[in-house]
């Protein structure tokens, strides 16, 4: 009897919760990872056109937005290992980090000279493959940014999103290095 009235218990409950709960499709779809890529490649070109265009500031603060927007140190520490950050600040677990390697200026972090202010002009990302599990989303492949000179730097990059309560992918692993060179 006891087992017959819990499970009726359980059953109401999960009724009346579901009946009054917003649910959305936390899935994670290649077109949203595809889409935030892109615009991961956009604000990478925007953050230099802004230091160039307004000053250092104006790259600061755009890198800034773009950080608390793509990126989930909203939701803790990522993991994000830059392209080019040397020992014993290669790992930017912190906005403070990211932010940091992505315009410099920060006398905490006084080896970054600013990433996002090397004079790219385009940016891509051609994956090798994605990986979607529920609501995180892992790519690997290359990004190509250009840089003024027409000159392609061709990056290894792995990306894992995860969609917030908000419904927004957000990068929580951002693993970057240059491709292997043969010695």
């Amino acid at each position: 009897m006891h087992r017959l009235s819990f499970a009726l218990l359980a059953a109401s409950f999960a009724a009346s919760a579901s009946a009054n709960t917003a649910v959305y499709n936390a899935n994670v779809s290649e077109a949203e990872v595809l889409a935030a890529q892109s615009a991961w490649c956009n604000a990478l070109v925007a953050i230099n056109k802004a230091g160039e265009d307004q000053g250092h500031a104006a790259a600061k603060q755009l890198a800034g937005d773009v950080i608390d927007a793509a990126y989930g140190y909203n939701l803790g520490p990522v993991l994000f290992k830059p392209t080019l950050a040397a020992p014993p600040q290669t790992f930017r677990t912190t906005r403070e980090g990211a932010l940091a390697y992505f315009v410099g200026g920060d006398p905490n972090f006084k080896d970054d000279s600013g990433f996002a202010l090397k004079g790219w002009t385009a940016c891509r990302a051609e994956n090798a493959a994605i990986h979607i599990n529920g609501d995180v989303a892992t790519s690997m492949g290359n990004v190509m940014i250009t840089g003024k000179d027409g000159a392609v730097t061709t990056v290894d990059k792995t990306w894992t999103f995860k969609k917030s309560d908000d419904g927004k992918l957000r990068i929580v692993v951002h693993h970057s290095s240059l491709p292997y060179s043969a010695p």
